[in-house]
């Protein structure tokens, strides 16, 4: 179980618009910056997401959503973290219940829920991560 997509759609409308000015600057937190699919537009969505050995890692709490299936079809985003612009390759989607590579405390609440699938973003080798 997933979380439904009417909590999906309340968040895009209400918390996103909230929430997205911090949550570049908060642990646990980035903004994906991606382009739509078919109207090559600029979305900025607020996401939880973890550092991995060669990237980020991002739980896909409503499953694979507009913003992840934009990703993959791109082949890459940015995110905003911590203050910095950091450009994203590879992304993939992983099934994985053990959730391997959450924190702890999120391993916990994510199977709580029943995330499985995640997304797998490389950072680009040698990029300049300051924009």
């Amino acid at each position: 179980m997933v979380l439904p997509r009417r909590l999906a759609r309340f968040n895009r409308v209400v918390t996103n618009r909230v929430t997205g000015p911090l949550a570049g600057r908060l642990p646990g937190f980035g903004v994906i910056i991606h382009r739509g699919r078919r109207s090559g537009r600029e979305y900025r969505t607020p996401i939880s997401i973890f550092r991995t050995s060669d990237g980020y890692v991002a739980a896909l709490t409503y499953g694979v959503t507009d913003w992840a299936r934009n990703v993959l079809a791109a082949g890459g985003c940015e995110l905003e973290i911590r203050g910095r612009r950091v450009p994203l390759t590879r992304p993939r989607l992983v099934h994985d219940p053990t959730r391997r590579d959450m924190p702890p405390v999120v391993r916990q609440l994510v199977g709580v829920i029943g995330v499985t699938d995640f997304l797998y973003l490389d950072t680009v080798p040698d990029a300049d991560h300051v924009h």
